[in-house]
């Protein structure tokens, strides 16, 4: 039986996709919040002008102390701030962590907290201020780390605990300020604890005392020779008041989050009352009747709500990210996934009629390189096989004989020496308008990006299954991509590759190291190994006198061995390799010619390789051959020669096989399957002395290099258009019968 997909898929996919926007959007409202935060600045100035235009003339203070307020809504909003705006309290100061964390949406949301207080305030800078580079919102929104004010007859100063400000400037500067301004009182801020820690203080709370011992030592001792009455701390959730040498050290930190001790630790805040000969304290307990559970259930959901409020798309991006972490795991692992083709699968209902497909190309003639040459045979071998095939590509400057089968895509961008490399109007209505009126039964795409893009999505608009052909090492042409190179190369290509062939139903890849390639980045989707085709018979015939007239052209004599070498002149192809391994061989085998035929933006830099080497003699460069008289070329040659190591298959090689000329090449993925080291040529490391020797063991042995080129032609024949168009369209069928059987394509 075979296996339907599952009908969640498409679930998992909407709830990925949604969940990927839903991201996005997030993200964004994070900028937003950074680019958008409402203008308010200074607020502490206002403040300190209202507490002091208050007190004027007054020795007696009433105030309120609170601590650890962390953005609470359920317990600072909604319990503690109705009873400061009902009672006398002149103004309220924080002791620290008045908000939950430094992200701006905190700081935002404590604003609308403070708007609700019908009296002043001031706030401790304290560890949360300061976290999540809130230290810079605070210093724009409030003012100084460090500061004091005269509030009638009382000092109160506030220090920064938590190393923003140098810890010996503060010293310096309250030694200073204790002996300029006099005062009845001294009450100072400072948001960690400085006292020794408790003997029951749990270990994960160590930290929230200060750590500094020696600033905490010189706090002290300041403290004690200027009198100071009190100093008020936050960061451990609990009221306590202890004694030292006559200063009164108080830790305040119930006015929010999260508390579940029976004991101290109960949500509160402290009424301060300042009078001329005392200072008094009394803390008040919020839902002081509870029993303890009920005041822990409380302040649990009091810090869930306050996290949430503040941080609801914080908390909705986590969600998010999970969400698709989930999605990913169960498409990856959950799902059952079977990386076995269905032999089950028949296609003989496809194959039993002629096909319609739609190529789709970035080149073509009357550029010729291997790609265009490739197409163009697997178009004639698919129509000898009854097929219709509509081209769809870009225009160029030379004109071309086209058929009423070829569609040309005008050019948007031309880059290349000659412009030929084309980036065609991909988005034209006339190109999809005309396949659609072909209506194709399948899409054949030969480059994942330009006109491929249009094929793909031709595809999914037509419901016709896709195929492409990896024709092209991409990062091997960062050289030619706006980009950073180490970027393209190492990252952008092999992305583009992965990601454009799994949105195909199949790819072919010309040998089975660029398969193991496609796997190792991430392709799943079904390949065929499938080197391109080439007319075994036209090479093969030889032509005696086309062959003495390419002699007498380029002048070489007839005990002169010809090597030749067929490629575009451009850096991709390691030209200059060979120069630079001929150059070793010295004088010791001055009778050979080398054909470098092509041409490229490299020809000029090749030429000035080749004079300042001294191969002026040896090396002719003979520009773009036309195909129809390329066979020659090969037949001529003794030995064909390569370099590259671009290629995903080289199909120069084996057309230079077909014509019975044994190869001396570099090793590299698109060349080790199609030249059996030793049997149809040489393939060796990327070293010159290594290759050279190799050819010269060819010049050298008359007998050998025959050999190997007799063995050459014979593996050649293997590869011939017919038996391989017959293979790609099988391949057809099989990828059209799985699309419509509604099974998946992705392994």
């Amino acid at each position: 039986m075979k296996k339907r997909p599952s009908h969640t898929a498409p679930l998992w996919k909407f709830i990925y996709w949604i969940n990927l926007s839903l991201i996005a959007g997030l993200i964004g409202y994070q900028i937003y919040i950074h680019l958008g935060a409402p203008d308010i600045r200074s607020v502490h100035q206002e403040q300190i002008e209202e507490i002091t235009g208050d007190a004027e003339g007054s020795s007696d203070l009433t105030f309120a102390v609170v601590g650890n307020i962390n953005n609470s809504h359920a317990i600072f909003q909604d319990e503690i701030i109705p009873q400061l705006n009902s009672g006398d309290y002149q103004f309220m100061i924080s002791a620290g962590n008045a908000i939950a964390g430094g992200q701006p949406e905190s700081y935002r949301d404590l604003h609308k907290l403070l708007a609700q207080l019908e009296i002043p305030y001031l706030l401790t800078f304290g560890a949360n201020e300061e976290s999540d580079f809130g230290s810079f919102k605070f210093y724009e929104q409030f003012g100084p780390y460090v500061y004091d004010v005269m509030v009638g007859e009382s000092h109160f100063v506030f220090l920064d605990g938590t190393g923003k400000t140098p810890y010996n400037w503060q010293i310096s500067w309250l030694e200073r300020l204790f002996k300029q301004q006099e005062a009845q009182k001294r009450i100072v801020f400072i948001g960690l604890p400085l006292h020794q820690q408790f003997e029951d203080t749990a270990l994960f709370q160590i930290d929230e005392y200060f750590t500094d011992t020696h600033f905490a030592n010189e706090l002290k001792r300041i403290f004690e020779d200027n009198q100071v009455n009190m100093v008020f701390s936050s960061n451990l959730a609990l009221f306590t008041e202890v004694e030292e040498n006559g200063v009164r050290y108080v830790i305040t930190g119930g006015a929010g989050g999260l508390m579940l001790d029976q004991s101290d630790h109960r949500h509160h805040f402290l009424r301060v009352t300042v009078r001329a000969n005392d200072i008094s304290i009394t803390p008040e307990y919020i839902q002081s009747a509870w029993p303890w559970w009920r005041r822990a259930i409380v302040s649990f959901w009091g810090a869930i709500h306050s996290f949430v409020y503040v941080s609801i798309w914080r908390l909705l991006l986590v969600i998010g990210v999970l969400a698709v972490f989930a999605s990913y795991i169960y498409r990856n692992v959950v799902r059952d996934h079977d990386f076995y083709p269905d032999f089950d699968i028949d296609s003989t209902q496809y194959l039993s009629k002629p096909l319609r497909i739609a190529m789709y190309s970035n080149n073509y003639f009357p550029f010729v390189s291997g790609v265009t040459i490739s197409i163009e045979r697997l178009r004639m071998g698919l129509q000898q096989l009854g097929d219709k095939v509509l081209t769809v590509v870009p225009t160029y400057r030379q004109k071309w004989d086209d058929d009423n089968d070829t569609i040309r895509a005008s050019t948007l961008l031309a880059t290349g020496d000659k412009g030929e490399f084309r980036f065609a109007n991909f988005l034209s209505w006339r190109l999809a308008s005309a396949v659609k009126r072909f209506k194709p039964d399948i899409i054949h795409v030969h480059h994942p990006f330009g006109l491929g893009w249009l094929g793909q999505f031709m595809g999914r608009l037509m419901k016709v299954p896709v195929v492409y052909t990896y024709h092209t090492r991409l990062e091997h042409y960062a050289h030619f991509v706006p980009l950073p190179g180490l970027l393209f190369r190492n990252l952008i290509s092999h992305w583009l590759i992965r990601r454009f062939s799994n949105k195909c139903q199949g790819v072919i890849v010309p040998t089975h190291s660029a398969e193991e390639y496609l796997r190792l980045i991430g392709v799943r989707t079904n390949t065929l190994v499938q080197p391109t085709g080439i007319e075994a018979e036209r090479f093969r015939k030889s032509d005696p006198k086309a062959m003495q007239a390419l002699r007498n052209k380029y002048d070489i004599g007839g005990d002169t061995k010809v090597l030749v070498s067929v490629s575009r002149l451009s850096k991709e192809k390691n030209i200059e390799f060979i120069l630079e391994a001929l150059a070793l061989a010295g004088e010791a085998h001055p009778k050979y010619k080398l054909l470098l035929v092509g041409d490229g933006p490299y020809k000029k830099r090749l030429q000035l390789c080749i004079d300042k080497l001294g191969l002026s003699e040896n090396v002719i460069l003979t520009g773009q051959v036309e195909p129809q008289i390329m066979p020659h070329y090969y037949q001529l040659a003794d030995i064909f020669v390569f370099a590259s190591q671009s290629e995903t298959q080289g199909m120069v090689i084996l057309e230079a096989m077909a014509a019975g000329t044994p190869v001396v090449a570099v090793r590299s993925s698109g060349i080790d399957d199609v030249i059996e080291d030793g049997v149809t040529g040489y393939k060796t490391a990327h070293n010159q002395r290594q290759w050279v020797n190799k050819l010269i063991e060819l010049l050298e042995d008359d007998n050998k290099r025959v050999k190997l080129g007799d063995q050459a032609r014979e593996f050649a024949e293997g590869y011939d258009v017919a038996p391989v168009s017959k293979r790609i369209r099988d391949f057809y069928g099989y990828i059209l019968a799985q699309h419509h059987d509604g099974q998946p394509w992705l392994r």
